[in-house]
């Protein structure tokens, strides 16, 4: 086992071993725990009562974060001409149709999300070897496939994420950044967790939200309260 280094042990140590805390408490108490020399990423991992397994148990959807992520989004927007400009004006970073879906096929996918047109879906489809394995396939739930191309992108630009549960019924999700201000990123999170409560399948027995755990990159996981969400 790997032996923790000093500032490891120091961020460990500011964490009561078996104490849940507040939302609020949390918050605070992940920018004291974060020694990373950058601007560390915030995540949240929520555990729920779910078995993903099951169509009618599988927990997934978007929500945009009233303070954003924090990081600046790469958006492709593989549009048809005549909504190229309209792409461009809203702010994606990279613009066009064939020739990125050439790229794409040679193994390039340096973007974060991708957003097009239901009119395009037939083109894109032969790349989901490429694209579904990072996470980048665009999918009308997420409203990645729209004709509303601008307001898409805007939404991805200004903190919209999309979440899925994986196969052990955790969500996954980054919240903000350590440079946040604690409130930021508690309303991040209530953001986030309130979206999860409202997305409760039905056919979901039991306790719906069973832990959640606020960290930031490489630090220790504080565990939140989920009476406190």
């Amino acid at each position: 086992m790997a032996k923790l280094t000093k500032r490891q042990k120091e961020a460990a140590a500011k964490i009561e071993k078996g104490r849940v805390y507040s939302l609020n408490d949390a918050a605070s108490l992940v920018k004291e725990v974060n020694y990373t020399k950058f601007d560390a990423s915030i995540d949240l991992a929520v555990r729920l009562g779910v078995d993903p397994r099951k169509a009618n148990q599988m927990v997934r959807g978007v929500v945009t974060l009233p303070h954003g992520t924090g990081k600046d989004v790469k958006v492709l927007a593989l549009v048809t001409p005549d909504k190229e400009a309209e792409a461009k004006e809203a702010g994606a970073d990279y613009v066009g149709l064939d020739e990125y879906i050439n790229k794409i096929k040679g193994g390039w996918t340096d973007v974060d999300v991708i957003i097009t047109m239901p009119s395009v879906m037939g083109k894109i489809g032969p790349l989901g070897r490429v694209l579904g394995p990072r996470g980048l396939m665009p999918n009308p739930k997420t409203g990645t496939v729209t004709m509303d191309v601008a307001k898409a992108v805007k939404e991805v630009k200004a903190g919209k994420i999309d979440f899925k549960v994986d196969r052990y019924g955790i969500i996954h999700a980054a919240i903000g950044k350590a440079s946040f201000d604690a409130d930021k990123i508690k309303e991040n999170a209530e953001e986030l967790l309130s979206t999860l409560i409202k997305l409760k399948p039905t056919a979901a027995k039991g306790t719906y939200v069973k832990s959640v755990y606020m960290s930031s990159t490489m630090s220790p996981s504080i565990a939140v309260d989920t009476k406190s969400v």
